[in-house]
């Protein structure tokens, strides 16, 4: 797989979502089989370059490359502007958010709400690509199927965009309109791919390795992007990766490893969101963590009241200690409502 000059390790990508994949999780994900990770939306305001949120999303310290920044805006100048500050601060790929259901985003006919206006959407692309084109930069694109049911545009608009030298293209497969609600739907996936030359991923509802294994198959997709099921799993992309090589699965991790896995996660957190920050943004990836698992939700109701990262480090330790006394391995997770989730992310997948 590859994405203009850039080699990558494998076909498994992190999706972004705007307060989740932040550089710990995008690093985590990454050490635990993931083969690229797109950061969370950059906003193309230049008055807000320089705040403290905007910043912590541009931090790619230690990160490994090569290293992409989704930009998100309605602007062509800006956003080719914004492509080119991000550029300057070590951004190797630039990503276009096209995909974003949000309402606050799509209420400013940013994110999947510029597919409706397919003469802008394709202005922002050639601006950006031209801008990046100077620089040696490739450019990827985010988009949903279309706006609604009745209007799938995806397909029109990704020739279009291959045209304008789009270098590769992520289609989750629902509309605009449906939120994170229903299904995800492949046809129109694989009818993007098969009139493309260019790379195309999918993305939606991939949750497991033979749901892996199916989308690939059906869509013939170059790529999978995986976003909500990685949140307090994010060892699925080794799990995808080991069943797609070998048609076998990977045993759960310990819970040993699971234990060390989080901690260490929660440290680079607080080293980024400092103490007060990190310890109340943890608590999302803590209760992601024990979601579904023996005695987890009444965990992350405790987790919860905590006030001090050291104490929510060690309520992790001592309840995964306490599972380890029943469970070599992590048990199964039983359903959990994912309504919390998906109102934490602005553009999750």
């Amino acid at each position: 797989m590859q994405i203009g000059p850039h080699q990558l390790p494998n076909a498994l990508f992190v999706a972004p979502m705007a307060g989740v994949t932040d550089r710990p999780f995008r690093q985590l994900c990454r050490r635990l089989g993931a083969g690229y990770a797109v950061s969370e939306m950059v906003t193309s305001r230049k008055e807000l370059w320089n705040s403290l949120k905007t910043s912590r999303r541009a931090d790619h310290s230690g990160e490994p490359g090569p290293i992409a920044v989704q930009i998100a805006g309605t602007d062509a100048d800006m956003l080719a502007e914004a492509a080119v500050h991000n550029i300057d601060r070590g951004a190797q790929i630039i990503d276009i958010n096209m995909g974003c259901p949000a309402k606050k985003v799509c209420n400013k006919w940013a994110g999947s709400a510029l597919m409706r206006n397919e003469t802008l959407a394709l202005e922002i692309v050639e601006a950006v690509v031209a801008v990046c084109a100077q620089r040696g930069v490739p450019v990827t694109l985010k988009m949903r199927t279309g706006w609604s049911a009745d209007e799938r545009n995806a397909l029109r608009l990704a020739k279009l965009f291959e045209a304008a030298g789009i270098a590769m293209l992520t289609i989750h497969g629902r509309t605009r309109e449906q939120g994170y609600k229903g299904l995800a739907e492949y046809d129109t996936i694989a009818a993007v791919k098969a009139a493309l030359t260019i790379p195309v991923v999918a993305n939606g509802d991939i949750d497991s390795p033979e749901k892996a294994r199916d989308v690939l198959a059906y869509t013939r997709a170059d790529a999978l992007m995986i976003g909500r099921a990685a949140q307090g799993r994010p060892w699925i992309f080794r799990e995808v990766a080991h069943f797609l090589s070998t048609g076998e699965h990977l045993p759960a991790p310990t819970v040993t490893e699971a234990r060390d896995v989080l901690v260490e996660h929660l440290y680079d957190h607080y080293g980024l969101y400092g103490e007060l920050s990190g310890m109340r943004s943890a608590r999302k990836h803590i209760g992601w963590a024990v979601r579904g698992l023996p005695g987890g939700e009444a965990f992350r109701q405790h987790m919860n009241m905590l006030e001090r990262s050291e104490l929510q480090v060690q309520a992790l330790r001592d309840w995964f200690d306490e599972l380890g006394r029943t469970h070599e391995r992590l048990p199964p997770a039983t359903a959990a409502n994912d309504d919390e989730a998906q109102a934490d992310e602005a553009c999750a997948a």
